[in-house]
C-alpha cells in the first residue's frame, strides 16, 4: 500500500462517526495546508486591490511595492502584478527595472493574456528612455504603429517619412485610417502636407478620411484646401466629402456658395443638409427668398426642420403661396412635437382650404397631441372633417381620445 493510501486510512479510521462524506476534518494537516493556500490568496487579493488603488491615485511607489508583493507569490495574479509593476516603475522613471520587470513576465508567463500590454508598454518605455524603436521591426500591427506615435511625439523628422510609406504600404484599411489619424493630430507642417497630398489624391478611402481631418482641423489654410478640392474634381464622393468637412469647420460662407452654385443637384441637395446641420438658419432663409424651384425649396424646409427653426417654419406654413411647400412646412411642424401644437391649431380656425386643415390634423396626429384634436373636432362644423379627426383620435390610446370618443358613443 503507498503512503497516500495509508494516510487516507489513518484519516478515516480517525473520522467521527456519521461524518459526511467531502466534510473538511478540524486539525488535519491537510485542513491547516489548505487554510495556509486560501489565507495567502486573499492576501494576494488584498494587495493587488491595493496596487490598483494606488495607480487610480498616482502613488507609484505604493503601487510597485504592492504589486512586487503579489508578484513575489508567483500566484493566479501574478502576471497582472508584473504589467502593473512595470507600469508605476515607468511612471517613476525606473525604466531599466521596468523593462526587468516586463522581461520577468514575458519569461515566466510566455501564454499569459497581458502580453500584448506588456509590449506596448516596452514600447513606451524603450522611447522614453531615449532608444530608438524602429516601427517596421515590430512583428504586430498594432505595435506597429504605437511606435509610429511614440516617434511622432519624440522624434518627428525621423518619424514623418516612415509614416508616410505605412500610408503607402500593404496595411490593413482600418490600420491605415489609424495612421492617418495620427498624422493629423501633428502640428508639424511636413506633416499637414503629406496630409493635404492625400486629400487632394490619395487612395479613395484615405482621401475622404483625409478631407474630414481637414474639416476637424478647421484652419483657415484647411479650408481653403478644401474649397480648391471641391472645385478641381468632378468626383461627387469627393465633394460630398468636403461639403461635410466644411460642416464640421462651420464655413456657411463656402456652404451657401456651394448651394448656390453646384450644378449636380443631389450635392446642392447635400450642401443645404450641410447648412441646417451648421446651424444657418439665415443662409437657408437667403437661399428659400431666392430660390425658383420648389423641389429645392423643400430641401431647404427639411434642413430648417434640421436646424430646429420653429419661428420660421410656421411663418411658412402661415403665408407660403405653393400648397406644396405649405404642407411641407407643416407636416415639419408636426414632427417637431407638441410645441407647435397652438400655433397649428390656430393656422387650423383660421384656414379655409380643406386640404391644408387635413395637413394640420396630420401633423396633430403625428405629434400625438390628442388634447388639441380634441379641441378641434369640438368646434369643427363639417360632419366630414369631424368624423376624420375622430378616427385619428380612436387609434391614438390618449386618455383625452378615448375620454372623447365616449363622450360622442354616449350622445
Amino acid at each position: 500500500m503507498c503512503r497516500l493510501s495509508v494516510w487516507i486510512g489513518i484519516v478515516a479510521a480517525l473520522a467521527p462517526a456519521g461524518l459526511a462524506r467531502g466534510q473538511a476534518l478540524e486539525g488535519t494537516p491537510g485542513e491547516a495546508f489548505f487554510a495556509q493556500k486560501q489565507g495567502a490568496a486573499r492576501d494576494a487579493d488584498r494587495q493587488y486591490a491595493k496596487g490598483q488603488s494606488a495607480i487610480d491615485a498616482r502613488r507609484w511607489d505604493t503601487a510597485v511595492e504592492a504589486f512586487g508583493a503579489v508578484a513575489a507569490e508567483k500566484g493566479p495574479r501574478a502576471d497582472g502584478a508584473l504589467y502593473w509593476k512595470a507600469y508605476a516603475l515607468n511612471k517613476l522613471g525606473r525604466r531599466e527595472e521596468a523593462l526587468a520587470a516586463i522581461g520577468q513576465l514575458r519569461q515566466s508567463y510566455s501564454s499569459s493574456r497581458w502580453l500584448d500590454d506588456a509590449k506596448a508598454l516596452e514600447i513606451e518605455v524603450r522611447q522614453a528612455s531615449g532608444q530608438k524603436v524602429s516601427p517596421d521591426a515590430e512583428p504586430d500591427e498594432d505595435l506597429k504603429l504605437m511606435a509610429l506615435n511614440g516617434l511622432m511625439n519624440s522624434d518627428p523628422e525621423r518619424a514623418l517619412p516612415i509614416l508616410e510609406n505605412f500610408l503607402k504600404g500593404n496595411h490593413s484599411p482600418q490600420l491605415k485610417e489609424r495612421a492617418l489619424f495620427v498624422l493629423a493630430q501633428s502640428a508639424s507642417p511636413k506633416a499637414h502636407e503629406i496630409l493635404a497630398q492625400i486629400a487632394r489624391g490619395g487612395k479613395p478611402d484615405l482621401q475622404l478620411k483625409a478631407i474630414n481631418y481637414l474639416g476637424v482641423m478647421g484652419s483657415k489654410e484647411n479650408r481653403q484646401i478644401l474649397s480648391d478640392l471641391y472645385a478641381g474634381s468632378s468626383d461627387a464622393n469627393v465633394k460630398r466629402a468636403v461639403l461635410h468637412g466644411f460642416m464640421i469647420a462651420g464655413d456657411r460662407e463656402r456652404l451657401l456658395q456651394a448651394a448656390k452654385s453646384e450644378k449636380n443637384p443631389e450635392l446642392r441637395v447635400e450642401a443645404i443638409q450641410q447648412l441646417g446641420i451648421s446651424g444657418g438658419q439665415s443662409e437657408l432663409w437667403q437661399l428659400y427668398q431666392n430660390e425658383r424651384s420648389v423641389e429645392v425649396k423643400e430641401s431647404i424646409l427639411r434642413s430648417m426642420f434640421i436646424g430646429g427653426n420653429v419661428d420660421r417654419l410656421i411663418e411658412l406654413a402661415r403665408t407660403e403661396k405653393d400648397p406644396r411647400l405649405r404642407k411641407a412646412a407643416i407636416h415639419s411642424l408636426g414632427i417637431m412635437g407638441e410645441r407647435t401644437g397652438p400655433a397649428l391649431a390656430s393656422m387650423y380656425a383660421a384656414e379655409s382650404d380643406a386640404a391644408i386643415r387635413g395637413e394640420i390634423v396630420n401633423a396633430l396626429f403625428i405629434q400625438g397631441n390628442a388634447r388639441a384634436l380634441v379641441d378641434l373636432a369640438r368646434k369643427e362644423t363639417n360632419p366630414e372633417t369631424k368624423k376624420a379627426i375622430v378616427s385619428k383620435l380612436a387609434v391614438m390610446g390618449s386618455k383625452e381620445g378615448a375620454e372623447y370618443v365616449m363622450e360622442l358613443l354616449n350622445k
